[in-house]
């Protein structure tokens, strides 16, 4: 008999990967996590009923939430990733070999784990770099009490329920731009417009009260279903122009980035282009 993952995140839907075999599958202090082998996408995270990451896709998800920020900012040298367990962020930053440090904060270590363990096509050897600091913790947490001070902050959070709700607050922001050198760059996920737009609103509302900048770029993830991704960002500089600039593709031909799949620095201008109905749901922004 034909066994199925059936995510149910919104009322009155369900997508489903048939599953050929499970991985791991047991309950950690904060969710349930399991990781199987799919029939479509390779191997997949799922923490809660949730998809968070594949094999097939993960790599346009963490891509965009990475390089789109490094090279607009152009001199990043010390990252901050706040989740991220799957290490996909974390192997992807360190492709950069400006960086020279990346602080990843991850509250559940048993996601950590079984992504070393069956996920190593995702995380690479990112757990074992030298620049690698590692924390099991709570990130709303780090960003309270951390002396320490970054040119990126990368909020790779699953959707706001349970232990992920206090990394859409206002004092999580807050904290983040304590944290955040002049002319840093946070970028989070945001969920998918079609089905979460009040999340995007409720985001930038927040972003607008402490940062000079912020707004939303998209990408598309087969896997996060209906459309679009949005990929909020905030920021004293504008990420939107710093991403358009000419320098952009200078800096992305001097990284000599090996193996990437959807960035590039077309995509990089292209991905702030937001349809209407996107553009209704961002504070101050108005539909053409």
């Amino acid at each position: 008999m034909t066994k199925w993952f059936n995510e149910t995140l919104y009322a009155g839907f369900r997508q489903s990967h048939e599953i050929k075999k499970i991985l791991f599958e047991g309950k950690s202090k904060y969710q349930k996590v399991v990781v199987f082998e799919s029939a479509r996408y390779g191997r997949i995270l799922g923490l809660d009923g949730v998809v968070q990451c594949t094999e097939g896709d993960e790599f346009v998800y963490h891509e965009m939430l990475t390089h789109l920020p490094i090279l607009a900012h152009g001199k990043v040298r010390d990252v901050l990733i706040v989740g991220g367990g799957d290490g996909g962020i974390l192997e992807e930053v360190l492709k950069h070999k400006s960086v020279r440090r990346a602080t990843m904060v991850e509250i559940d270590d048993v996601v950590i784990d079984v992504s070393k363990k069956f996920l190593s096509s995702i995380c690479g050897k990112a757990f074992k770099d030298k620049r690698t600091n590692l924390v099991v913790g709570d990130g709303a947490a780090w960003v309270r009490d951390t002396e320490e001070r970054y040119d990126l902050i990368i909020v790779d959070r699953p959707d706001p329920v349970g232990p992920a709700t206090v990394l859409f607050s206002a004092e999580f922001y807050k904290n983040c731009k304590r944290v955040m050198k002049p002319g840093a760059i946070l970028v989070a996920q945001n969920g998918v417009p079609h089905m979460q737009g009040p999340e995007l609103t409720d985001a930038v509302k927040l972003f607008q009260k402490i940062w000079k900048n912020s707004g939303s770029y998209l990408a598309v993830v087969p896997t996060y279903v209906c459309g679009f991704m949005s990929l909020t960002w905030a920021s004293d500089q504008d990420l939107a122009k710093a991403s358009a600039s000419k320098s952009v593709a200078a800096r992305f031909k001097k990284a000599a980035l090996k193996g990437l799949r959807y960035y590039n620095p077309d995509i990089a201008t292209a991905a702030f282009g937001l349809p209407n109905f996107v553009r209704k749901l961002i504070p101050g922004v108005k539909p053409y």
